[in-house]
């Protein structure tokens, strides 16, 4: 959320009606979340002024691990200087820290697509915008779900009744500190989170939801004291339940 709302500024920014406009003091320090938006906190040391050059010899970019040739255009600006100067402490100051983590298995690929071709500058803004879309896509329609075998049918669904909720085993990365809450696109993809888990026999579909949509899911190790709650299910691992009474 934090990566894709950045891109969304940093593309607004390229294309202002000021024109390109770079961040000189640009550390996580100048951006705040609002309402779920990443925002500026100080415009003091925005600038529209491009680097002018006579020729591309003129127009390295330097950072303090590297550097980048840029191209010095008809009208003696280097171009696009602006915008991937912002793309790349996006990309040093956010997304090596933030996109590796944390995202389903089938994702990371895309992401580590990104961070590749932004660490070498190989795409600008408009295209890592579009590649982020993409990703968010993928996640908020499961379409990255496909061709998985069907877990949800080893597992007992009891309507209308939840578990007591309490301090159980934790899993990274948890909504929740004092045991494992996970976003899932569904029950089935719960599952197979469930199956992952060694200590997993059961678990719910909560009624909170992400800044996407998906909702969170409870994962528990144990069979605790079931109460009513009509527009709960408890999932519940035919092997767990054997033997016990339902």
């Amino acid at each position: 959320q934090i990566c894709l709302s950045l891109v969304k500024l940093l593309f607004y920014l390229a294309h202002s009606p000021l024109g390109s406009i770079v961040l000189l003091d640009f550390q996580p320090r100048q951006f705040v979340m609002v309402d779920g938006n990443l925002k500026v906190t100080d415009m003091d040391d925005a600038s529209t002024e491009e680097l002018s050059c006579k020729e591309d010899n003129d127009c390295t970019l330097d950072f303090p691990t590297k550097s980048f040739p840029l191209k010095c255009s008809a009208v003696g600006k280097c171009e696009g200087i602006n915008e991937k100067k912002n793309l790349f402490n996006a990309y040093r100051y956010f997304f090596t820290y933030l996109l590796p983590h944390s995202a389903p298995p089938a994702l990371r690929p895309f992401l580590s697509d990104i961070l590749n071709a932004t660490g070498d500058l190989q795409y600008g803004i408009n295209e890592t915008l579009k590649a982020f879309e993409k990703v968010l896509h993928l996640y908020k329609s499961g379409l990255y779900l496909q061709k998985r075998p069907l877990l949800l049918k080893e597992y007992i669904s009891l309507k209308g009744f939840r578990m007591v909720e309490g301090e159980d085993y934790k899993c990274w990365p948890s909504y929740s500190h004092l045991g494992c809450l996970l976003s899932v696109h569904s029950a089935e993809e719960a599952a197979a989170i469930c199956n992952s888990q060694s200590q997993c026999q059961s678990f719910i579909i909560t009624q909170q939801r992400t800044w996407t949509g998906r909702p969170l899911a409870l994962f528990q190790s144990s069979l605790t004291d079931l109460i009513p709650d009509a527009n709960a299910v408890v999932y519940i691992k035919r092997s767990a339940s054997s033997g016990k009474r339902l």
